[in-house]
């Protein structure tokens, strides 16, 4: 029997009730919602109505982390793939809109710029790293060993969930910031297409089972495992490749059109 941080794999009957209220998770996201509200309507964060794209995006963000939606990712590979889709594809870019980074920097000038300009923390906001950060972690926690071992540890299911949605904000940073080079955002944005694309195509295509912690626990919701795991396969293939796909065309299209490409001044968030 599997009992991970979520808990037991539930039973259709029981999924209702199986919301997940870790009194340190609820501190956690709530105590960030509460910073940043306050934040974002100092005198000088100048973050208007975009603070709604913030609270759109972290309400997304909870009900991704506190819904029955936790409990059916251990009965199925699948809803462990959904709920990375939506925290990655949905809450990231929304929350990346709401402009946290400005919150931020206004609120602490002098503390945000030392540590903006340490060399590791440049590098990890370099578009190329962001890509790469964000690739790793999806193929990396897709992999079946570190799958595995987030059902047998917390900490590492947080790890899991704190590096992919961590480096998603970076991503979605660059690809919805024009202060980086049009051609730099393109890339990430192809990028991200193509290896969404592989690994989804790769877990959909694949003839064997990878995933042995939901061998049995689909059969109760009408799938096999093998079933399961090409949903899952299809969810990161489909919205994943389409919604970075259509990023990337978005922006080729604004290069194609802009009579002046170099002037990339127009939105800081």
């Amino acid at each position: 029997m599997i009992h991970s941080y979520c808990g037991a794999p539930p039973s259709p009957e029981t999924l209702p009730l199986r919301w997940n209220l870790d009194p340190a998770l609820v501190l956690i996201i709530g105590t960030t919602w509460l910073a940043y509200t306050l934040l974002a309507n100092s005198p000088h964060a100048r973050i208007g109505a975009r603070q709604w794209f913030f609270h759109l995006g972290w309400l997304t963000t909870i009900l991704a982390l506190t819904s029955p939606l936790c409990a059916l990712s251990v009965s199925l590979f699948s809803a462990r793939v959904g709920q990375h889709m939506i925290l990655t594809l949905i809450a990231a870019p929304l929350v990346t809109l709401g402009r946290p980074w400005r919150a931020l920097q206004m609120a602490f000038p002098r503390t945000t710029a030392s540590f903006g300009k340490a060399p590791f923390v440049f590098l990890v906001r370099g578009p190329t790293s962001a890509t790469l950060m964000f690739a790793g972690a999806m193929w990396f926690w897709h992999s079946p060993a570190p799958y595995a071992a987030t059902f047998a540890n917390p900490w590492v299911y947080w790890l899991m969930h704190v590096s992919t949605f961590g480096s998603a904000l970076l991503l979605w940073r660059v690809l919805i910031d024009q202060r980086h080079q049009m051609v730099t955002g393109i890339s990430a944005g192809a990028v991200s297409t193509l290896q969404m694309t592989f690994l989804g195509a790769i877990i959909t295509l694949t003839p064997h089972a990878l995933y042995s912690q939901h061998m049995l626990t689909p059969l109760q919701w009408g799938m096999t495992q093998i079933t399961d795991q090409q949903l899952g396969g299809l969810l990161m293939w489909v919205p994943g490749c389409t919604v970075f796909l259509a990023v990337t065309l978005l922006g080729l299209g604004r290069a194609l059109s802009d009579r002046t490409p170099t002037n990339l001044e127009a939105v800081d968030i």
